[in-house]
């Protein structure tokens, strides 16, 4: 086992004191930068660079040999598992994914079966890749993050065929046939908990489950339909690899609600969206679990003093919950296209700055 140079992002989800706040980026490798667009244009296509271990490890590395980030995760897409049960993926140029064979009917259910976790080994080879490819001078530079969709934002796609404004097929199908949703969710999360289990076993250093689509649902189904699930997945999980501890985040955007709930679910940190304020979460939560975010990513869009200054508040808002460990720098949800990856130099830089000088003062203060 290849030793880290750098294991802060580890030490905050474990809720051990670090030298300042670690920070990665949710989408962080991806169009905003120059090189991502010229390797995916070498790729010929998303699917061409995602199921390519040697483009995948390519473009997992290069927001990290621009900006000092303190982990890189798996460059692949939640789209995966569905893709590698025979639903079709296809990404059209200049829109979204799409199914040619979504789940619409009883008999579209019935035919439902978890994969093969050989379609996927592409993702686990890319995952070995980026391990071998993060060792310098003989030690690995940052942590690596496998991730899945959760099996509710899985369903979400598998039901609508693509992405959706108003998601009134799944949600029409959970209201109207909750025996079939609840056998789509179960397929979903026995399938997440292997796919997630072969990236560990492959060399991914912590987990992450994307319930991108959850904050959709209501109060009661959120808790039946999304939540449920996600716990038979972390339960499901060997979170020891190799003698160490393998930590496991879970963020539902829109999830603000359901924190508590949240942090009971066997998960070691919460990813929060921007309109969570991260005092109060730790209150909410106890200190029960890590926190991960969550900063606006329009923030970006600003000047520098303004991104300095955003950047300053959330740290800020974190330690007045009880001090600054626990706590993993993000973005709210993925970086745009649009950013100028010059913002994401300043970001990078004012967190690492203004956590450190924060330790220093609690320090003084002690």
């Amino acid at each position: 086992m290849t030793a880290l140079q750098n294991d802060i992002f580890l030490r905050a989800l474990r809720r051990q004191p670090t030298e300042y706040t670690p920070l990665w980026l949710m989408r962080q490798a991806g169009r905003y930068l120059p090189e991502y667009n010229a390797t995916r244009a070498r790729a010929g296509s998303f699917l061409g660079l995602a199921k390519n271990p040697a483009f995948a490890t390519e473009v997992t590395l290069q927001p990290l040999d621009r900006f000092p980030l303190d982990a890189a995760i798996l460059f692949s897409d939640i789209l995966t598992v569905p893709d590698a049960m025979g639903l079709g993926l296809s990404f059209a140029q200049g829109e979204g994914p799409r199914f040619a064979r979504p789940l619409r009917t009883e008999a579209d259910v019935a035919r439902l079966a978890a994969p093969d976790m050989g379609e996927l080994q592409y993702v686990f080879d890319a995952v070995a890749s980026i391990r071998r490819a993060l060792v310098q001078d003989g030690r690995q530079r940052v942590p690596l993050i496998g991730f899945s969709g959760s099996p509710w934002t899985l369903a979400c796609y598998m039901v609508e065929g693509g992405g959706s404004d108003d998601f009134r097929l799944v949600k029409g199908m959970m209201y109207a046939r909750p025996d079939l949703m609840h056998r789509i969710l179960e397929i979903n999360a026995q399938a997440v908990s292997a796919y997630l289990n072969a990236q560990i076993e492959a060399g991914a250093q912590a987990v992450m489950l994307f319930d991108t689509w959850g904050g959709t649902l209501a109060d009661g189904m959120y808790q039946r339909f999304s939540l449920d699930y996600m716990r038979k997945v972390i339960a499901g999980l060997r979170r020891e690899h190799q003698g160490e501890n393998v930590p496991v985040i879970v963020f539902t955007k829109g999830g603000g609600l359901w924190l508590e709930q949240l942090a009971d679910s066997g998960a070691d940190a919460i990813g929060l969206d921007w309109t969570v304020n991260l005092a109060a979460a730790r209150r909410r939560t106890g200190g029960r679990v890590a926190l991960q975010g969550n900063l606006d990513p329009t923030v970006l869009f600003a000047d520098e003093a303004g991104i300095r200054e955003q950047a300053r508040r959330v740290l800020d808002d974190y330690a007045a919950g009880g001090g600054s460990d626990g706590h993993v720098f993000n973005l709210g949800h993925g970086i745009s296209q649009f950013t100028p990856p010059e913002s994401v130099t300043v970001l990078v830089d004012e967190v690492h700055r203004h956590s450190r000088a924060l330790r220093q003062r609690d320090g003084a203060q002690a």
